[in-house]
C-alpha cells in the first residue's frame, strides 16, 4: 500500500483515538461531577441537620433557662410579697395601739386637768385657812408673823450660843488642863539644861586691808585680779570709799568665806597676780573644806549621834555657814538635837534617834543654794541618799508640816525646831519689819466687832483685848478669842505662837451722900 494511505489510517486511528479519549474523559467527568454534587448534597443536608439539631439544643436550652429565671422571679416575688404582707400587719397592729395609747394620753390628760383644777382649788383653801389661822395666831400672841419669826430667831440664837461656848469650854478645859502642865514643864526643863552659842552673820564679810594702796593691787591691771577672784569664788568684791577695808557680798556664806580665807592670804602675801590667785584660792577652800568636816564632826560629838554618813558629816560642817533670820544653822540644828532628846528621854521615846533627827533636820539648808527645791525636800533626798532610817526621814519631811506627823519623834523634833527658833533673841527681825507686824496684830484685832481696844505685849507674842462689856456677853467671849485666834492663824505670819487675851469689865458706880 502506498505510504500517505497509511498515512491517512494513522491520522484517522488518532483522531478516531482523541475522540474515544474525549468521550471517556466527559463520561468520568460527568461521573465525577455527579458524585461531588451528591456529595455536596450530602454534606449540605448533613449540615442542615446538624445546625437544626443545634438549633433544637439551644432553643429548649433558652427555654430551660427562661423557665428557671421565671421560676426564680415568681419565688422572689412571692418572697416579697409575704414580706409586705407581714409588715402591712405590723404596721396595722401598731397603728392600732397607737389609737389605743393616744385614746389612753386623751383620757389620763382629761384626769390630769380635773385633778389640777382640784388641786389649784385646795391650795386657795388651804391659803385662806392658814391666813386665817395666822391672824387668829397674832390676835392671840401679841406678834406680827415677822415679830414672831425674829423672837424665835433670837432664842434659839441665844440658846446655841451659850450651848457652843460651854461645850468649847469644856473640850478646851478638858485637853489643856493636863496638856499644859506638862509641856510647860517638860519645855521648861529642856529650856533651862540647853545653852548654846548664838551667833549671828550677814550676807556681806569686811576683810581689813593694810592700807588703801592695796585696793588697787587687788584690782589689777584693767581689773583683771578683781575679775579673776570674782570669777573663781563667785562672790561680788565691793571696793569704795571705806577707808582699808574690802567688803565681799554673796547669798551663799560658803564661798563667801572661801573668798575671805583667799584674799586674806594675798593680801599677807602681797603677791596678787592671776596665777596666784587661782592657787591662792584652791588652798583656800580646801583649809574651808577642812573646817566644813571639823565642824560637823565637832556638831555630832556635841551632840552624841554617832554612825553618820561622812557626806553628810560634811554637809552639816557647811551650816556653820549658813544663817537663817540671823540664826547660824548649825547651831540651831545643834540646839534642836538637844532639845529634842530632852524631851524624848521626858516623855520615854528613843532619845538617840530623836537628837538624830533634830540635828539632821535643816541638813537640806546646806545645799539650798545650789539645789532646786525647799530645804525639807532636799533633806529628806539627802538622809534617803544617805540611809538614814525612816523615822529620821519622816521627822525631816513634817517639821514644818510638809506631811502630818505620824510618831512622835516628828512631833517632838517639831516641836524642838520651834522652841529653838521663836526663842527670846535667837531670830533678829528688822525693826520695821517688827513694827508693821505688830501694827497689823492690833489692826487685825480691833476689826471684830465689840472690841474697845486691843494691846500687842511681850514682844509680839500675846495680844490683850478689851472687849466692850454691852456688846459682848460672858458666853460670847470664848467664841470670839476662838474666831480671833482662828483670823491671825490665816491672815499673819509670826514665829512661834501668840496668845489672845480677852478681857471684859462691867463696873457700876454710885455715891452715897
Amino acid at each position: 500500500m502506498p505510504g500517505w494511505i497509511w498515512i491517512i489510517i494513522l491520522i484517522a486511528v488518532a483522531a478516531a483515538m482523541f475522540f474515544l479519549g474525549i468521550t471517556y474523559r466527559k463520561k468520568v467527568s460527568e461521573r465525577e461531577i455527579s458524585s461531588a454534587e451528591e456529595e455536596a448534597r450530602r454534606i449540605v443536608n448533613e449540615a442542615i441537620k446538624t445546625g437544626e439539631s443545634k438549633q433544637r439544643e439551644q432553643m429548649l436550652e433558652a427555654k430551660e433557662a427562661i423557665h428557671k429565671e421565671r421560676t426564680e422571679y415568681e419565688r422572689e416575688v412571692k418572697e416579697r410579697r409575704s414580706e409586705l404582707q407581714k409588715q402591712e400587719r405590723r404596721l396595722q397592729t401598731k397603728e392600732e395601739n397607737l389609737d389605743k395609747k393616744t385614746d389612753n394620753i386623751e383620757k389620763k390628760s382629761e384626769q390630769l386637768t380635773k385633778k389640777l383644777a382640784e388641786a389649784d382649788a385646795l391650795r386657795e383653801e388651804i391659803k385662806l385657812i392658814k391666813r386665817s389661822e395666822l391672824e387668829m395666831l397674832e390676835k392671840i400672841s401679841g406678834y406680827t408673823q415677822e415679830e414672831a419669826k425674829e423672837y424665835i430667831i433670837n432664842e434659839i440664837e441665844s440658846e446655841v450660843t451659850h450651848e457652843k461656848a460651854m461645850k468649847i469650854k469644856d473640850l478646851e478645859a478638858k485637853f489643856k488642863d493636863e496638856a499644859d502642865e506638862k509641856a510647860r514643864e517638860y519645855i521648861t526643863l529642856a529650856i533651862q539644861r540647853c545653852a548654846a552659842d548664838h551667833v549671828a552673820e550677814a550676807t556681806v564679810s569686811v576683810v581689813p586691808l593694810p592700807n588703801d594702796e592695796m585696793k588697787g593691787r587687788v584690782i589689777g591691771r584693767e581689773g583683771r585680779n578683781i575679775r579673776t577672784i570674782e570669777t573663781l569664788t563667785g562672790v561680788d568684791l565691793i571696793i569704795d570709799d571705806t577707808p582699808e577695808a574690802i567688803t565681799l557680798s554673796s547669798f551663799d556664806p560658803y564661798r563667801r568665806e572661801i573668798a575671805r580665807v583667799a584674799l586674806e592670804k594675798l593680801i599677807t602675801d602681797g603677791r596678787i597676780h592671776p596665777a596666784r590667785i587661782e592657787e591662792t584660792v584652791e588652798k583656800a577652800r580646801r583649809e574651808v573644806e577642812a573646817t566644813v568636816k571639823s565642824e560637823g564632826e565637832r556638831a555630832t560629838f556635841e551632840t552624841g549621834v554617832h554612825g553618820i554618813n561622812p557626806e553628810l558629816i560634811k554637809l552639816l560642817g557647811r551650816q556653820k555657814f549658813r544663817t537663817s533670820y540671823g540664826q547660824n544653822v548649825l547651831n540651831h540644828s545643834i540646839e534642836v538635837a538637844h532639845i529634842a532628846g530632852l524631851l524624848a528621854a521626858e516623855l520615854g521615846v528613843d532619845v538617840a534617834t530623836a537628837k538624830r533627827a533634830g540635828l539632821l533636820h535643816d541638813i537640806g539648808k546646806s545645799i539650798d543654794h545650789e539645789v532646786e527645791g525647799s530645804h525639807v525636800a532636799i533633806g529628806v533626798e539627802l538622809a534617803r541618799k544617805y540611809k538614814e532610817s525612816d523615822a529620821v526621814v519622816h521627822a525631816i519631811q513634817a517639821h514644818h508640816n510638809d506631811v502630818e506627823p505620824q510618831t512622835l519623834i516628828a512631833c517632838i523634833v517639831q516641836a524642838a525646831d520651834t522652841i529653838s527658833a521663836a526663842r527670846p533673841g535667837a531670830r533678829r527681825e528688822n525693826i520695821e519689819n517688827y513694827i508693821k507686824r505688830l501694827e497689823k496684830l492690833e489692826e487685825l484685832t480691833n476689826s471684830f466687832p465689840g472690841v474697845a481696844s486691843s494691846f500687842a505685849i511681850q514682844a509680839g507674842r500675846e495680844v490683850r483685848i478689851m472687849v466692850k462689856p454691852e456688846e459682848v456677853g460672858e458666853d460670847q467671849m470664848t467664841l470670839l478669842a476662838h474666831d480671833i485666834a482662828r483670823k491671825i492663824e490665816s491672815d499673819l505670819e509670826y514665829p512661834g505662837q501668840i496668845k489672845v487675851n480677852l478681857l471684859r469689865e462691867t463696873r457700876a458706880v454710885e455715891f452715897a451722900k
